[in-house]
């Protein structure tokens, strides 16, 4: 089994008003059929090489087993130093596919593979308390960047290079670090160059949020014993029925067609819900890709279009106490995406306890395996009793292939929604103008313009702090 997308719970003769009506599906007939066409065609001309990688990183993988068996045994750790997808995607398929304590286990319970940790943030409390509890020295860092340029990522590597060369001298230093970049643009497979880093390489036409299935997500992948074939035969499985064009068959297109329909009518925000721990950072992946694709002020034609709908991470069962009381009776604004998974890894019971006392004595016997699917059923027959719209995905276990399938699934699914709303899904203009922001204050060369315009921007009111 691929996986199942049951919408029942979208349709407007389940959930009353709100809901998708086929009649709503069926106007955009000809919207989808185009949509499905320049997909195919983006994909024929270089323009998706993301959806290429289930099948041209068979030479790539093998380097990268032998990079992960020559140095595995010498690394305490292996440390990713990147931002967005570069730290998102690693930290979902490390949570999905290895156990949920990884790094606490002894070595020999990893199977001899280092811990993982993703520095992804500058706060300076983050990597000096990485510092306490790894010894750098004893860690490979994985340096994440195709342009070499993003500050977060290059600020940790020069500390982190300096750290290195001072402790150990700069040729065992050079051994420590490791660089996933561009081929041949940029400064970073510049530097890796110069310095003689082992570099790996994202392929050019991959943007940074689909990048999970090159090197950016499959390097630290391996570092942690992850079967990274798998993940490739699952997205290529995916690619076969995520590039049917009847949308009634491809769970893909139907997942963007019932978004897009439901920002059309004002709900504005996707919850996406995981019920397994195991897939708790899928919602945090899948915010990023969503919203950062999605998330556009132009459309193809230059019209002002403000398009996108607003992600929200969720985790069943937890969050039933603490958000779900809003999904359930808050504003009419919101979508639910629940995440299932048939089969679990490990199966525990609940001792047959406190018979007497009927508020607990009905869970003697049951296990947590039934205890989490029923309250997942629970919830969405809540949303449903609410006439709020929500749809299941189900997975039929967690696996390397089964997760291979949901990064695929998920990356179609934006794109596909990217050509109904007739925007770029790949650009990141909102991220880039931050970017230049930081250069400008920073006095960074060739952004002086940029410290002007920001220099005559109206100043703060004292009236308004408190």
């Amino acid at each position: 089994m691929y996986l199942t997308l049951d919408y029942n719970n979208m349709m407007s003769e389940f959930v009353g008003k709100h809901g998708v009506t086929p009649e709503d599906i069926a106007a955009l007939s000809d919207q989808i059929g185009t949509a499905g066409e320049d997909m195919a065609q983006k994909r024929e001309n270089g323009g998706m090489d993301w959806r290429e990688l289930p099948y041209n990183q068979g030479g790539t993988v093998a380097e990268i087993q032998k990079y992960t068996n020559e140095m595995k045994d010498r690394a305490e750790a292996f440390v990713v130093l990147g931002i967005g997808g570069s730290a998102l995607g690693p930290m979902a398929v490390q949570q999905a596919l290895n156990h949920p304590f990884y790094n606490e286990l002894p070595k020999e319970k990893r199977g001899g593979f280092p811990k993982l940790y993703v520095a992804d943030n500058v706060d300076p409390e983050r990597l000096t308390g990485l510092f306490d509890a790894v010894d750098p020295a004893k860690c490979i860092f994985n340096v994440i960047s195709k342009s070499g340029s993003t500050s977060e990522t290059m600020s940790q590597f020069m500390i982190i290079k300096a750290l290195l060369e001072e402790r150990l001298g700069a040729e065992a230093a050079r051994e420590r670090i490791v660089c996933t970049t561009d081929a041949e643009k940029g400064l970073l497979v510049k530097i890796a160059r110069g310095e003689g880093y082992r570099t790996f390489y994202i392929p050019s036409g991959v943007g940074g949020r689909f990048s999970e299935l090159c090197p950016v997500g499959l390097l630290p992948a391996a570092f942690c014993g992850i079967d990274i074939e798998g993940l490739l035969r699952g997205a290529a499985e995916a690619d076969k029925i995520c590039s049917v064009p009847d949308a009634y068959k491809n769970p893909a297109y139907m997942f963007a067609v019932l978004n897009y329909i439901a920002m059309k009518k004002g709900l504005n925000i996707v919850v996406m819900m995981p019920y397994a721990d195991s897939l708790k950072y899928f919602a945090d992946w899948f915010a990023q890709l969503w919203a950062e694709s999605l998330g556009k002020k132009f459309d193809f034609d230059g019209n002002e279009v403000y398009a996108g709908t607003t992600p929200v991470k969720a985790l069943g069962v937890t969050d039933q106490h603490s958000m779900v009381q809003l999904y359930a009776e808050g504003r009419w604004d919101k979508i639910v995406v629940f995440i299932g998974v048939e089969k679990f890894r490990r199966t525990i019971e609940i001792p047959r306890l406190y018979a007497d006392m009927p508020s607990l004595g009905f869970l003697g016997g049951v296990t947590h395996n039934r205890l989490i699917r029923t309250e997942m059923a629970a919830t969405e027959y809540a949303l449903l009793k609410a006439g709020k719209p929500n749809m299941t995905i189900t997975l039929p276990e967690v696996s390397a292939e089964t997760v291979g399938r949901l990064i695929y699934f998920f990356e179609v699914a934006t794109a596909f929604a990217g050509e109904l709303m007739r925007i770029n899904a790949f650009d990141q203009p909102g991220v880039e103008e931050g970017k230049n922001a930081t250069y400008a204050m920073f006095g960074r060369p060739g952004y002086e313009e940029k410290r002007r315009e920001m220099e005559a921007r109206p100043g703060k009111s004292g009236r308004y702090i408190i």
